[in-house]
């Protein structure tokens, strides 16, 4: 069995994956492509694949093996991508912004040395 943060992880590489997919103009995935692209057992990729679905970020066509045959990101899963997107982008900005900060610090505080 999987631990949470393995299926955490799977799922969050499902979504990326299809997002990238999406961002390529690609917005359905084939689930023998997505299982090589994560390198992922096919009970893994499936119990992503119904979480994911249960929770209506992804669409799947399943084959009768019960594994995906095809896989995209549903309206609310592009949304919630885009989201989680500018976030990480904020966060970025907010830490380019502390770095300017503390250098702009440290040339002040070098300043004040080389004038006493």
């Amino acid at each position: 069995m999987t631990k949470l943060r393995e299926r955490k992880n799977i799922r969050k590489a499902v979504l990326e994956s299809l997002y990238g997919a999406v961002e390529h103009n690609r917005p359905e995935v084939s689930g023998s492509v997505l299982r090589a692209e994560l390198d992922l057992p096919d009970e893994d990729l499936s119990a992503a694949c119904v979480y994911l679905a249960d929770e209506g970020l992804i669409h799947v066509d399943w084959t009768s093996h019960r594994t995906p045959a095809a896989v995209s990101l549903t309206h609310v899963g592009v949304r919630l991508m885009e989201e989680l997107e500018e976030e990480q982008e904020e966060e970025r900005e907010e830490e380019r912004e502390e770095e300017r900060e503390q250098q702009e610090d440290r040339e002040r505080a070098e300043r004040s040395q080389s004038g006493d």
